[in-house]
């Protein structure tokens, strides 16, 4: 239970030299960030899934209550990351608040939400990437775009069994190379990918508007049946569990801290400046979505946007928001791997994990050791397990770090009240307890295999921590050592 203190960690950020990460990023680079990993297919499929099952055309204001659910927590990271701008997010938020042993449940938590994320995007872009491929008369071998559980029926009537997913491996450690050589650089690259992607939605958007049926939106809040949450107020609200997790990743924002020029104020920018953003759009999305082809078309359909599409005479679209998946699932993964590293390079930093996770290059002074490790292991993950093993792990990690973060906000305020705080969360203690309200109802509608699965790994992280973590602790080596 052993504590960083506020002093402590304040060292550590306004720490230089070669052993330190390279402060590169502003607030504009930081949105980006956020915006990269926010957006991504789910935008495309969840929103005609909730607008079908659950919200009708009011699935804009499912997106607006799921925004303002997020936005509680946004607002706890926002105090976090300009109050102690180091690397780690929620894990040196719990180091400091919680002790040593909650910092590393949710640091190898977070792990999994990073790790787990990325190969399950890279697997989603390689499946995206034959569809996109096929649509030009371009083919690649069925065995080679599959893991070796998985088997497909071809055009023939045969089946063939996979081998292993060429092209889930080969983006993650195309990404990994990018990652490894700069955060600055990898920040270009996201911006450029956000920017082709966000292009496409505002091009939906835009010219999804004049085609517009207004009749579609009669009823804009359907009568309830009788069962809670289909449609009505209550439809609403389970739309908004539904595509809550659309927002997802604004928390990784918070990784980045010691690589941030100004960190007291771009943080809480970048963290909820991305949430507003893609909020905006998402609304708007919504609007064009519904507004196109009548909420019932999307009952059963895992493409609503192509249902869309097919009331407009932009037949290329369709192609488009196929691109714009692979452009957006390119920049989560990215995303990922540069939240993951930063978050095991501060526990290695602690002694927590081996020095090899902290080792910084001499040339880009970035954890490239750490990188090339984690990257080729989730290219194998990717490359060899199917997605269905995955399955929810990730949000369930992202709202157990949300919780903790929102928790530790209110420990921090009553064990240092008078700190220097450039951001402050409004209307603590309600703000936090929202927060966690929100995220804990979320967590209990995941499937039991999923808290099954997280109850194992978390065993896993807690063998590893007493096994190595805690013997290496610099954290306890100094307190016993005094």
């Amino acid at each position: 239970m052993l504590k960083k203190s506020l002093d402590l960690l304040r060292a550590e950020a306004a720490e230089t030299g070669a052993n330190t990460l390279k402060r590169s990023l502003n607030g504009v680079s930081l949105i980006a960030i956020g915006i990269g990993v926010i957006i991504g297919a789910g935008l495309f499929s969840l929103t005609g899934i909730a607008a079908a099952n659950n919200a009708g055309p009011a699935v804009t204001l499912s997106f607006v209550v799921a925004a303002v659910g997020c936005a509680f927590s946004a607002l706890c990271y926002a105090e976090f990351a300009a109050l102690v701008p180091v690397s780690g997010s929620a894990y040196t938020y719990s180091y400091a608040t919680m002790g040593e042993l909650f910092a590393w449940i949710i640091g190898w938590d977070l792990v999994l939400e990073y790790s787990v994320g990325a190969a399950t995007v890279a697997i989603s872009w390689s499946q995206y990437l034959i569809k996109f491929l096929g649509k030009y008369g371009l083919h690649i071998p069925a065995r080679l775009v599959m893991s070796p559980f998985e088997s497909a029926k071809l055009a023939d009537g045969s089946t063939v069994s996979g081998f292993v997913n060429v092209p889930a491996m080969l983006i993650v450690l195309a990404i990994t190379a990018i990652v490894t050589r700069g955060t600055k650089g990898s920040a270009w690259f996201n911006a450029l990918v956000v920017a082709l992607k966000v292009a496409v939605v505002l091009v939906f958007i835009a010219l999804g508007w004049q085609y517009i049926d207004p009749a579609n939106y009669q009823p804009y809040i359907p009568a309830n049946t009788g069962t809670f949450g289909e449609f009505g107020l209550s439809g609403i609200l389970r739309g908004a569990g539904v595509i809550f997790f659309v927002f997802i990743g604004f928390d990784i924002v918070a990784t980045m801290a010691q690589e941030t020029k100004n960190p007291q104020r771009n943080m809480p920018v970048g963290i909820l400046g991305s949430l507003a953003v893609c909020t905006v759009l998402f609304v708007l999305f919504g609007h064009v979505l519904t507004g196109l082809a009548n909420y019932t078309e999307f009952k059963n359909n895992a493409a609503p946007v192509a249902v869309a599409i097919e009331k407009t005479p932009y037949a290329w679209l369709s192609s488009a928001v196929i691109l714009a998946i692979l452009v957006g699932y390119t920049s989560v993964i990215l995303v990922d791997l540069l939240g993951q590293s930063r978050v095991f390079f501060s526990m290695s930093k602690d002694g927590l994990l081996p020095p090899v996770f902290s080792r910084l290059h001499p040339r880009f002074n970035t954890p490239a050791q750490s990188t090339l490790l984690l990257g080729s292991f989730i290219a194998l993950f990717a490359g060899f397990v199917p997605i269905s093993v995955v399955g929810e792990m990730t949000s369930i990690g992202t709202l157990l770090a949300f919780v903790m973060v929102c928790l530790g906000v209110m420990m921090m305020r009553r064990t240092n009240p008078d700190a220097p705080r450039s951001f402050r969360t409004p209307w603590v203690p309600v703000v936090p307890i929202l927060g966690i309200v929100v995220c804990l109802v979320m967590m209990a509608s995941l499937p039991w295999e999923t808290w099954l699965r997280l109850l194992v790994w978390l065993a896993l992280g807690l063998a590893i921590y007493y096994g190595y973590g805690r013997k290496h602790s610099k954290l306890r080596l100094a307190q016993e050592g005094g």
